[in-house]
């Protein structure tokens, strides 16, 4: 198997309204809204995040994203209103722990703190 590509999925009750939300997490508009309730930000030619509308299944997504540093991005993300949590020391890595509107769980992780 050769991956090229990965797209990271997050279910939504209601697309608008995480949409919203994302583009404050990711510091800019979905790049893609290639069809109804699905919206897609491209970080680079291998790391994407799909957004879609799934009511079913919102609430039960976990998506992890590897920042440097955290400290920067976890001021940014309380500025912005997202109630990021503490930062905290794993081995190794320091993570940052929030919630999207639905509860889907949203990791920044980090080798560097500051």
């Amino acid at each position: 198997m050769s991956i090229a590509t990965i797209f990271a999925h997050v279910s939504c009750s209601d697309i608008a309204a995480s949409a919203r939300w994302y583009e404050k997490l990711f510091g800019k508009p979905p790049g893609r809204r290639p069809m109804p309730g699905l919206v897609e930000w491209q970080f680079s030619d291998s790391a994407e995040v799909q957004l879609y509308e799934q009511k079913e299944h919102a609430g039960h997504s976990t998506l992890t994203l590897g920042v440097l540093p955290l400290e920067p991005e976890r001021v940014r993300l309380s500025e912005a209103g997202l109630e990021p949590g503490a930062i905290e020391e794993t081995d190794g890595y320091f993570l940052l722990r929030l919630r999207d509107p639905d509860g889907n769980l949203v990791v920044l992780a980090s080798a560097e703190r500051g």
